[in-house]
């Protein structure tokens, strides 16, 4: 579609005002805890109805995916009105009303790879939040060198048959579906993976919750044994997947750079910072190193903050996602760290809770989001990975020889 003029998009600005402020549930203005993030799916529970409402709300105009085509259920709009959601819904201070798997990676990837009857089939429930998803990419031996992968999918005549296991998928016990890579091919390494998608409950498929450091378990192992895929749920052709795999894996860099991983439990570090350090006659943190390695990182979020959305922009006007989220995504993970350790230094011994009646439920995230920090610097493709995407690929450099 095309961008809309001044006087259009004015009217488009004053009509999703008026409707945002009729629908947005009043309740949603509290603070959303971890529970209550809406991943959607058959398994969702919502603590709060009014976040289900505000899901179907949205999702009935197809703003939970806004610049999808209207005839897959997205909400058709054009990069201009796309910012002008978006603007209106910071300006209400408005939760998401989907989180998705299928939404950040998988959607777009079946928009430019998918037959029409499998976007007909599988875009239309990601949007109205119906279907959960969960990524199918790293294993045991599989992990930075992803196209070793080794998940077995034969063709067994009216069926694929695979055998394998994936590790570090992200709620693959909440998911409904899974998109998963495997080896059609065992001949070749890239040229032999494909991409297939399948239903979580298909006889076979096992998937168990690992338990991290900071005592939550969103990763699980997933075992496949004898699990019957349908022919039709092979997105692209047989053993091309590993395009897609490599687009997909742009958007899911792109998406993770855009949240910036999130944190904090909450809290606000100069805040605490101050709390607990104290302040000098002039009202600033006591502590002068501290101070100083605040302000600089408050400085890289600023400019990495604006830096995102330039390439959110320069995305839009060309083919997506470039090589050069990489470069954003490993610089996300740093300052994600960075900010954690900083407000676990601040806290003192307040940092250092783990349970009990003498921490705060955010003093206590703080710990434990400072821990499953150190996933961000491999999740999503390591940082070691990253640069060197960045150095053959943004840089140019070449490898030594």
């Amino acid at each position: 579609m095309a961008d809309f003029g001044g006087t259009e998009l004015d009217a488009f600005r004053a009509d999703t005002r008026a409707w945002l402020e009729a629908n947005y549930p009043p309740s949603l203005h509290a603070p959303m805890g971890e529970d209550d993030a809406p991943w959607g799916g058959r398994k969702m529970v919502w603590k709060n109805p009014d976040a289900k409402l505000w899901l179907d709300r949205m999702a009935e105009r197809g703003w939970t995916a806004p610049m999808w085509p209207t005839e897959y259920g997205g909400g058709g709009l054009s990069k201009a009105q796309n910012k002008v959601l978006e603007q209106e819904l910071r300006r209400i201070k408005a939760r998401p009303a989907l989180m998705s798997f299928g939404v950040w990676m998988l959607g777009p990837v079946l928009l430019e790879y998918a037959t029409e009857e499998q976007k007909k089939q599988f875009i239309p429930g990601i949007v109205r939040g119906e279907t959960r998803w969960c990524q199918g990419y790293s294993e045991p031996g599989a992990g930075s060198d992803l196209a070793a992968l080794q998940t077995k999918c034969e063709d067994k005549g009216d069926h694929y048959l695979i055998n394998g296991q994936k590790v570090w998928t992200s709620y693959a016990d909440q998911a409904d579906w899974i998109f998963c890579l495997v080896r059609t091919d065992t001949s070749k390494k890239h040229e032999g993976i494909s991409f297939v998608l399948f239903d979580m409950t298909t006889p076979g498929v096992d998937p168990r919750p690992i338990k991290l450091i900071s005592g939550s378990s969103p990763f699980c192992e997933t075992f496949f044994d004898n699990v019957k895929v349908p022919k039709d749920q092979l997105v692209g052709k047989l053993n091309g997947g590993w395009d897609i795999a490599k687009r997909l894996l742009q958007y899911e860099r792109q998406n993770i750079s855009a949240s910036g991983f999130g944190g904090g439990g909450g809290l606000d570090l100069i805040d605490v910072a101050k709390k607990e350090v104290g302040v000098d006659e002039a009202g600033r943190i006591a502590d002068g190193d501290l101070r100083a390695r605040i302000a600089a990182h408050r400085m890289d979020a600023h400019a990495f903050a604006l830096t995102v959305r330039r390439a959110e922009q320069e995305s839009r006007t060309g083919k997506g996602p470039s090589a050069a989220v990489s470069i954003i995504k490993y610089a996300a993970a740093k300052m994600n760290q960075e900010r954690y350790e900083l407000m676990v230094e601040a806290m003192g011994l307040q940092g250092l809770g783990w349970e009990g009646e003498g921490f705060s439920k955010d003093e206590l995230n703080v710990t434990r989001g400072m821990l499953r920090s150190k996933g961000n610097s491999i999740e999503g493709g390591t940082s070691e990975v990253n640069l060197n995407v960045v150095a053959k690929r943004v840089l140019g450099l070449l490898d030594h020889q």
